[in-house]
């Protein structure tokens, strides 16, 4: 997970702030020294950090914060809003052309994650209501075109190439095949190097002033640390990038790229990639990243994931059936099927509010849902629909046909018949959901029980 250690760090810095009660000017930069320490091991910037510091000091320890009957909370508060600074205080947009089509030239070193990025990006312009057309530039990697082809046709979103010719004469074919065609935006797939040469940036540079793009975007690879910064700095001074996409931030730990960025270069973070699927794909929000940080979790972008699997009509018809005492294991099984869609549980339950220090030893058992899914589809429709009726023979020929224990079996049924009597306490009398009720009830849950800390499996 994205800067898993600075928000550790972090977190522990605030818990002896909070420790404390009153605070005064000794503890706060007793404090912004550990704060100095965690940023440099996350790969921050030093000349970042040192400003960084210097500018919550100064805010941290006049006599407003530490008169305050909740020092502690306002120096927290200080972070999270030189954090959003640091990393752009608002979401910043892609340029969009007047009068289309949008061209969108994708940019970077090799083994960044460029070719399968366009395709992401493309993917999420689709589902916004756009026409993209991704186009094959990269001529000298070997199988690029036909990378680019496997997951456009996975995007659902037509590949325009033709082999290995120039790759400007490409990218100029491909702006007159979108207006031709109706595609209100175009993204260059580019080639890229192992280093950055003079080749390369030439062939960057005649590429952009043939199409004269409205936006060109830098693919980094937060794993190489510091560098990425570097690198799009290079970048920056040869072509002028406008934006950058930062590939890899689920498997970063550290991510202080991603918080150096924009003041090194001057230019911000648009997208973040977030996992090896076209989904795992996100608009960058600082606040949000700031959040998480922090550790106060990720809701917003938790509700935008579970929206885009699941419609309203959808959610309405459960809530029907919840209330209507009909939701059956078909239905369970369908919903499993969307949970899978928003990633991993661990990622899932890291972006609620609080409990980030809760699941980093959890033991998450992420093959449980498939254990879950085996035994429903070992069912009989009748059972399906009726749980009541599986009796324990029922029961020994379920469990033998998924593969798993009668215990499991029991496991489950308690489950859902606990989660049949929750939902039903959610729901109001007009079967809707009452926000007062839910949140009533998700602040009575058992954390521990859910991430199986007592030694069970995580339940569904």
């Amino acid at each position: 997970m994205a800067f898993e250690g600075l928000s550790e760090k972090l977190n522990n810095v605030f818990k002896k702030l909070k420790s404390r009660g009153k605070l005064s000017e000794s503890d706060v930069r007793e404090a912004m020294r550990e704060v100095r320490l965690a940023l440099l091991e996350a790969d921050v910037s030093y000349k970042v950090v040192k400003d960084f510091v210097k500018s919550v000091t100064e805010r941290a320890v006049g006599e407003e914060v530490l008169a305050s009957l909740t020092p502690a909370q306002q120096v927290i508060k200080i972070v999270n809003e030189e954090l959003c600074s640091l990393m752009g205080n608002s979401n910043a947009r892609i340029n969009y052309a007047s009068k289309p089509p949008t061209v969108i030239m994708m940019c970077g070193l090799q083994g960044s994650g460029k070719t399968t990025h366009s395709a992401k990006l493309a993917k999420l312009l689709k589902k916004e209501g756009h026409r993209p057309l991704l186009a094959a530039c990269d001529i000298y990697r070997p199988a690029a075109i036909n990378q680019l082809q496997v997951v456009g046709q996975k995007a659902d979103v037509k590949v325009f190439e033709m082999g290995q010719t120039d790759p400007v004469v490409i990218a100029k074919n491909a702006l007159a095949y979108a207006k031709d065609y109706g595609h209100d935006i175009l993204i260059i797939d580019t080639a890229g190097r192992l280093h950055i040469d003079e080749n390369l940036m030439q062939e960057l540079v005649n590429i952009k002033e043939e199409t004269k793009p409205d936006e060109i975007m830098l693919v980094v690879d937060a794993m190489t640390g510091q560098d990425a910064v570097n690198v799009a700095k290079a970048f920056d001074d040869a072509i002028g990038i406008t934006s950058v996409l930062m590939s890899k931030l689920d498997s970063d730990t550290r991510g202080g790229a991603a918080l150096s960025v924009l003041a090194v270069t001057g230019k911000p973070i648009k997208f973040v990639g977030m996992g090896e699927k076209l989904d795992d794909f996100e608009q960058f929000h600082p606040e949000r990243m700031a959040s998480r940080i922090l550790g106060m979790g990720d809701v917003l972008t938790l509700i935008e994931k579970a929206e885009s699997v699941m419609s309203q009509k959808e959610a309405e018809r459960l809530t029907k059936k919840f209330k209507e005492n009909k939701f059956d294991m078909d239905d369970l099984l369908d919903q499993m099927k969307q949970i899978k869609k928003l990633g991993s549980m661990k990622s899932i339950i890291g972006m609620l509010p609080g409990v980030g220090d809760k699941i980093k030893d959890a033991d998450i058992d992420e093959s449980q849902l498939g254990r879950v899914e085996a035994i429903i589809t070992s069912m009989t429709k009748a059972e399906r629909e009726k749980p009541s009726i599986i009796n324990p023979s029922r029961k020994k020929r379920i469990a033998n046909g998924s593969g798993t224990r009668v215990e499991d079996v029991n496991r489950l049924l308690k489950q859902f018949d606990q989660m049949q009597t929750m939902m039903k306490k959610f729901t109001g009398k007009n079967g809707k959901m009452s926000l007062r009720k839910a949140r009533k009830n998700l602040a009575g849950m058992n954390f521990d029980k859910m991430t199986g800390k007592g030694g069970g499996n995580l339940p569904i």
